[in-house]
């Protein structure tokens, strides 16, 4: 495809390396690539597929990768890429936020003080066409990895939030813990994925960063490779969703590391049932029915500063921290 101009911010310059825009889908094989190689190095066990980037990528909203995304390449081929974005907090500041990922065999060249450089000054350049009270930077960064921590840090970033992936090493040994009177699981049915999808972004509306979700979020999230409803575990009350949590098994993940992890993922409670247990029973059953699909072992994600204590009850229930990133703002 033919590629367009990066906006007015002029491409890096470095001996050795070519930086361009965004090649259209034919990128999307190299942009999973270089990601798997950038979350190995840093001890991460992500396995990214051409297919997951289009998931995102092809519902993209406040980016145009024409213009916010730059593709760097050594001998013709990718090595490398950044892109940038935004989103508004209800009641709270615009947000401008950036991703970058090296293959790390590329890097101390200089690469990703480039890249870097290059998201601030594209970022700025979309705030400046912007009328916000409020606007911040943001980046975030896996903490294993010093160099980029560094490169944040040395830009004026401040330490803001926490995030942590934690582990599950066995799915025996679990808690008899049903749910509250009132609750019960239901199979799902199609026509009520949209309705969870929505109780969901519901229940997560008082949680740090959240952003109004649109048609194009709830695309994107029927287009996840490894959407399968009937893993989940949702709880229904006579007023609708109580709780849930949408599982999946990653096959490439699993294939490429030779086991068998189930996600427990997704999981939130309506505020009319929280703190009554709703949660932990349905992550009992969410791991009750990956063991049944031969899985041994279960992990999600978190924000270690959850308002509802989500962080503790994980742990309580045997997760066990493995990876940590830490967000990053300044003022703009």
């Amino acid at each position: 495809m033919e590629r367009s101009v990066v906006s007015a911010v002029a491409l890096p310059q470095l001996d050795g390396v070519g930086f361009r825009t965004f090649g259209g889908r034919e990128d999307y094989e190299h942009f999973a690539r270089i990601i798997t190689a950038c979350a190995k190095a840093e001890g991460d066990d992500r396995v990214e597929t051409p297919e997951g980037i289009a998931s995102g990528y092809d519902h993209l909203e406040r980016c145009d990768p024409s213009r916010d995304l730059l593709v760097v390449e050594v001998d013709g081929r990718p090595v490398g890429y950044s892109r940038v974005f935004w989103d508004d907090e209800p009641g709270g500041p615009r947000v401008y936020r950036q991703v970058c990922f090296l293959d790390p065999a590329y890097g101390g060249r200089g690469i990703g003080s480039e890249l870097f450089a290059w998201n601030q000054a594209r970022l700025r350049e979309i705030a400046d066409e912007h009328d916000a009270p409020e606007k911040l930077l943001e980046a975030w960064v896996n903490d294993r990895n010093a160099a980029a921590t560094a490169l944040i840090r040395g830009g004026g970033y401040e330490p803001i939030t926490y995030m942590a992936e934690m582990v599950r090493p066995s799915v025996d040994d679990l808690p008899d813990h049903p749910l509250p009177e009132g609750l019960e699981i239901r199979p799902v049915a199609e026509d009520q994925v949209r309705e969870i999808w929505e109780a969901d972004v519901e229940a997560f509306r008082d949680h740090w960063g959240f952003v109004e979700q649109t048609e194009s979020d709830y695309q994107r999230f029927i287009a996840y490779p490894y959407h399968d409803p009937t893993l989940w575990k949702i709880a229904w009350d006579d007023e609708g969703v109580a709780g849930q949590v949408k599982s999946f098994i990653d096959t490439a993940q699993n294939e490429e590391h030779g086991r068998q992890r189930g996600w427990t993922e997704a999981i939130s409670t309506s505020r009319r049932w929280r703190r009554r247990g709703v949660a932990k029973a349905l992550i009992v059953e969410s791991i009750r029915e990956l063991a049944a699909r031969g899985m041994t072992e279960v992990a999600l994600g978190v924000h270690t500063e959850n308002p509802n204590g989500a962080y503790d009850l994980y742990s309580g229930l045997g997760y066990e921290v493995v990876t940590t990133w830490t967000t990053y703002r300044k003022p703009l």
